[in-house]
């Protein structure tokens, strides 16, 4: 079972970068036969937590496959530093397939042309994937408790940065004077703007840091 999870580990990581880069392709080249600006829509790309998350999955995947067909048959043990490296990433993947499946399904995000079948990989696939290597890889490390906030560290950036930029940011598909990934994080969607969004942002952080919970409890239970 060792070696052919870390083929699968290393499967589902092409999966995600194909169906980041049919995105991409869509969202960015859309902006190039459209005249709008490139440069801020490849940005508004990559600053979509999905994608980030994503992105992060699928380069830890790599690192402990690779690490788990090489280094792996003499030290089947992960080391802390991968270890923590999977706690983060699955915790962002499973709140990112909640959040959507659960706000977000259905309505049209500011990206341009969805690819169906990215956005079910991006949304779906990707997020059960780290829940079943969660579950079922072999290998895993016990980590300690403190953990949990090392793992909220990219969250609480990423809304930063988020309700930073996103009144800096004219929006290249319709003129907006401002732009933000999603509809729960954008003051000018409720009337009480931002008391509004700090609600979202409260509940979404609470929901993060009991995902974090659950993933390093049972890192621990399976390495006990």
């Amino acid at each position: 079972m060792r070696m052919w999870w870390q083929g699968l580990r290393l499967v589902a990581a092409a999966l995600i970068v194909a169906a980041l880069a049919a995105q991409a392709q869509v969202t960015i080249g859309g902006a190039i036969d459209g005249g709008r600006d490139v440069a801020t829509t490849t940005v508004n790309f990559f600053s979509f937590f999905t994608v980030i998350s994503n992105l992060l999955a699928a380069l830890v995947l790599v690192w402990a496959g690779v690490r788990g067909l090489t280094t792996g048959r003499k030290d089947p043990l992960e080391p802390r530093a991968l270890a923590v490296a999977l706690a983060c990433v699955t915790t962002y993947m499973i709140v990112t397939g909640v959040v959507y499946n659960t706000l977000l399904r259905g309505i049209p995000l500011p990206q341009g042309t969805t690819v169906a079948w990215a956005n079910e990989v991006l949304h779906v696939v990707g997020p059960v994937f780290l829940l079943l290597d969660l579950l079922f890889a072999p290998g895993r490390r016990r980590l300690a408790w403190g953990t949990i906030g090392g793992v909220l560290v990219f969250p609480l950036a990423w809304v930063v940065y988020t309700l930073v930029r996103g009144p800096l940011t004219v929006n290249p598909a319709n003129g907006e004077e401002w732009w933000y990934p999603y509809p729960f994080v954008n003051p000018h969607n409720f009337a009480n703007g931002y008391g509004t969004v700090s609600l979202y942002i409260v509940g979404i952080a609470v929901g993060i840091a009991l995902v974090a919970l659950f993933t390093v409890w049972v890192g621990r239970r399976r390495a006990r």
